[in-house]
Order: structure tokens, then sequence, then C-alpha cells
């Protein structure tokens, strides 16, 4: 096959209606769109498409689609015999949506190297979660906040953002718990974006794009309320 043309990013109005286009006929790196803003509305209509924004401080929205994509399923993942048994030890809990903006903030404050999460994502996001559409996932210990993850959630669609960890395996409990207890309530696809060796180990994989845009549009169909749901453990 020949290398796949690289279609020109389009550019989004701002306070103007979101119409994200077809992530298709783009490159692996899948920057599909630029500018725009970070209403409700448009955030909403870019996950529908497969797409999230990634950009950084001062920069205008950048929004992306990449070839392949990287999801988690609770048949592959990964529990190691160590994970397991900090799995079972007592001493931490599990919360829903009990700091939102805590999660975003430490995940944040936990990239040395730089981050996405600037103040207006932080805004952007906390505003969807008000409105029902984003959940954290927090481990406790002590009441102090030492691990969790965050993301977006339309139907059986649930985009994981970031984790963070404060304690030792904290983010990876954290993840069990959300990849254990989302399916169980009915979800059918966590994305996690990019896969990285250390979400490998975990069982995270990859899709293709085709794939993943496929599973997608089944998923956002489906109706999925995780408003009231309880974190949990137990294997699905």
């Amino acid at each position: 096959m020949g290398k796949r043309r690289r279609a020109t990013p389009v550019v989004l109005p701002i306070r103007g209606t979101p119409i994200f286009p077809d992530p298709e006929p783009y490159d692996g790196e899948g920057l599909v769109a630029i500018g725009g803003d970070l209403r409700p509305a448009t955030l909403l209509a870019a996950y529908r498409a497969g797409i999230f924004p990634w950009f950084g401080e001062g920069e205008v929205p950048l929004w992306w689609s990449p070839d392949p994509r990287a999801v988690i399923d609770p048949e592959r993942l990964h529990v190691s015999r160590s994970l397991a048994r900090r799995l079972r030890q007592p001493g931490f809990r599990l919360h829903w949506n009990g700091d939102f903006v805590g999660v975003m903030t430490a995940c944040g404050e936990s990239r040395a190297t730089g981050t996405w999460i600037v103040p207006e994502m932080i805004a952007a996001y906390h505003e969807l979660h008000r409105l029902g559409h984003a959940h954290s996932l927090e481990v406790r210990v002590d009441g102090a906040l030492v691990g969790g993850v965050y993301g977006v959630q339309i139907g059986g669609l649930f985009a994981a953002e970031s984790m963070f960890h404060r304690q030792t395996d904290m983010s990876k409990v954290a993840l069990v718990a959300l990849v254990r207890s989302l399916f169980a309530a009915g979800v059918e696809l966590l994305d996690v974006q990019f896969a990285t060796d250390h979400l490998r180990s975990l069982g995270v994989h990859e899709l293709t794009r085709r794939e993943y845009l496929a599973r997608l549009r089944v998923a956002v169909g489906r109706t999925v309320d995780l408003r009231t749901l309880v974190p949990s453990l137990e294997p699905v």
C-alpha cells in the first residue's frame, strides 16, 4: 500500500458551531483540527468523533485522533502477582467523583517535563464534570488523596485522560478499579489514547483508528449512567 496522504488540519472558529472532520484521511500522528474553544459542546463533539484536545500552556487548542489508538479491556487487563497482593492489602479506600479537580490538578503536577493540564483545561473539564460528562476515581489512605484517574464519558465510552500516584502502585490500583468498575456498569470502550510501556504492562493494547472509530460509534449510542457508580476491585 502507498503512504497515506496527509490531510490538512481544519481551523475551527472560536465560539462557533463545532464541526470536526472525519479522522480517517489523516496520518498516524493525527492532528485533525486547530483552534476553537473548550466549551462542553465542543469537547463532547470531539470525543464523539474520536478526537481529543492536547496542547501546551499558551498554545491554541490542538485536536488529535492518532492511529493506532490505545484501549484497555477487562479480558486483557494484566494484574501481576505483586499488584494482586497490593490489591488485597487493607489501608486504602476507593471513591468516585469525590474530588474531580483535585485528581485533575494532581495529574498535572505529577509531570515534571510539562503538562497539557493547563488552567483552561481544568476549568473546561470541571464544567464537563459538573454536567455529568466527566468523572474521577480516587484512591485515599487515611483520608489523603494518594492516587487517581479522570476521564470523559459519553454513553458506553470512557476516555481516560490521565492518572497519578503519590504512593507506590496507587495509580495502578486506580486503573484496575476503573477498568473493572466501568465495564461492570456497562461501558464498552475504555480509551487511553497512547500505549506507553507502563500501560502495556497493565494490558493496554492498540487498535487501528478505523477499528477504534467503529467501536466508538457503537459505544456512544449506549445508555450508561455512571453518576452513582460505586468503584470496586472485583473482577468483571
